[in-house]
């Protein structure tokens, strides 16, 4: 993702400076949730924050500025979750089937939704030149996948005939729209049953190695 134009660079800033910065983020990506971009403005945010006016301008002098800021924060939050040790780099169908798991026992996954999704969703409605950065950060989330299909054709583990991009774009196609049932729902099952059927599909190109460790389990 590209820098954030406009807005000061958080390695720039003093310990306080960065948590005052990453302070801002979190309300202003939990206002631009509910209310949308346009409907977010500096007052409910400074409130919300519990910063001044001038120290908002300091960290974001600009609307799109913010935004910009906004997608990248939540995106390295989502990217941090996939790309930690709980789910082994997914260099097996256990891992996905893991990460799936994760989502449909959150009890409050069908309330929330998915926080870059949704993010997304209410910015890319607007006119602000931020397409390029969302674009950015789901191939990041899309490359993660991607990533350990191809470890696991590395590993045997699944048939070289898969398409690591195309099944990739499915799972992570399969999490999106499945948690926006769930939302319209406000039920898992939705979630449950895409990622489900997502996985059974990237699982008929297992080996029979992996298609006896998963007999095994």
């Amino acid at each position: 993702m590209k820098p954030t134009a406009g807005a000061r660079e958080p390695h720039k800033l003093t310990d306080k400076g960065q948590a005052t910065r990453a302070r801002i983020l979190e309300h202003a990506a939990e206002l631009i949730y509910a209310k949308g971009v346009h409907a977010t403005n500096n007052e409910q945010l400074r409130r919300a924050a519990g910063v001044s006016g001038s120290q908002l301008n300091h960290y974001f002098p600009t609307k799109e500025s913010l935004v910009l800021a906004v997608i990248a924060w939540q995106a390295e939050r989502v990217l941090t979750f996939h790309r930690g040790e709980r789910f082994t780099c997914f260099d097996n169908l256990d891992a996905f089937r893991e990460w799936a798991d994760f989502y449909v026992r959150y009890e409050r996954a069908y309330q929330e939704g998915c926080s870059l999704g949704s993010l997304a969703s209410e910015i890319i409605k607007t006119d602000l030149d931020v397409h390029d950065e969302l674009a950015s950060a789901f191939d990041q989330w899309r490359g993660i996948f991607r990533d350990g299909i191809e470890r696991m054709q590395r590993l045997g583990r699944i048939s070289a005939e898969a398409d690591p991009t195309q099944l990739a774009n499915l799972l992570l196609a399969a999490f999106q729209g499945g948690m926006l049932l769930a939302q319209v729902a406000r039920d898992i099952a939705p979630l449950k049953d895409a990622l489900q059927a997502a996985i059974d599909y990237v699982q008929t190109f297992a080996t029979s190695l992996d298609a006896g460790v998963l007999q095994a389990r």
